[in-house]
């Protein structure tokens, strides 16, 4: 395959990006999107020019990090795939691709398609702690979680923070990642504790870090790699209208 790649160079925050094209040849279509990149950079760097700077860890489709906007979609065109898992067979012969970072006030560009997602940690953080015991493992039944409970709440952990949901949102909402961290603990006895103060505490931290409002368009859900619910959001909502009023 040979592709031609226009991609979205900028040296830091401070200064002004543009997107700068590459020619690709001999790409494999068993290549990971990732991959193609590393082919394009080894390029680039054996001519002493810049590599191409971006996020990666894990390159399975776990860590979150390899997030970016390919031809106008968050982690490209593949449905419950990560750029990482996006492999090179998804486009044809002498396709034009586009790469840009993610695009929102709270996500800082810090180089190239490198943005800050710390904000994400940010809201974590402000949710505080749950009051468990961390000792031993406890007897697998001193708790019983109904199957329906505990499968929400394997549903909501599924969320690995990628940021896709806020790139994708056209008023960059991290709606569907707050909620799926609230809802997880939620749905679980251990949760309930604090599960009202959490509520106002992520969303306090949410609207403190500038990310937009949801206004259900469902884009969030649609480029989300683990397909996260919406309906998570409409739980939140309601624990968090209930936190208000009861003063919890």
């Amino acid at each position: 395959m040979k592709i031609t790649l226009n991609v979205w160079r900028q040296k830091d925050a401070r200064s002004p990006g543009r997107f700068v094209s590459y020619q690709a040849a001999n790409v494999s279509q068993d290549m990971s999107f990732l991959e193609m990149l590393d082919v394009i950079n080894e390029g680039l760097i054996g001519r002493g020019e810049e590599p191409i700077a971006f996020d990666h860890d894990c390159r399975e489709g776990i860590c979150g990090t390899c997030g970016m906007v390919i031809n106008g979609q968050a982690h490209g065109p593949r449905r419950a795939t990560t750029a990482c898992q996006l492999h090179m067979r998804s486009f044809r012969d002498g396709d034009t691709i586009t790469v840009e970072p993610w695009r929102a006030t709270a996500f800082p560009v810090l180089k190239d398609l490198v943005v800050d997602r710390s904000a994400f940690d940010r809201i974590i953080a402000s949710a505080g702690f749950i009051s468990v015991g961390t000792g031993s493992a406890a007897e697998a039944n001193t708790i019983p979680v109904p199957k329906l409970q505990a499968d929400l709440a394997m549903d909501a952990a599924a969320c690995i923070g990628c940021g896709a949901c806020v790139a994708a949102c056209k008023n960059a909402s991290a709606s569907l990642f707050v909620a799926a961290k609230v809802a997880h603990l939620a749905q679980l006895p251990q949760g309930q504790a604090e599960r009202y103060r959490r509520v106002k505490a992520m969303v306090a931290a949410m609207d403190a870090e500038k990310f937009g409002s949801c206004t259900n368009t469902y884009d969030c859900e649609a480029v989300c790699p683990e397909r996260i619910s919406v309906d998570f959001i409409a739980d939140m909502n309601r624990d968090y209208r209930k936190a208000l009023l009861t003063g919890e």
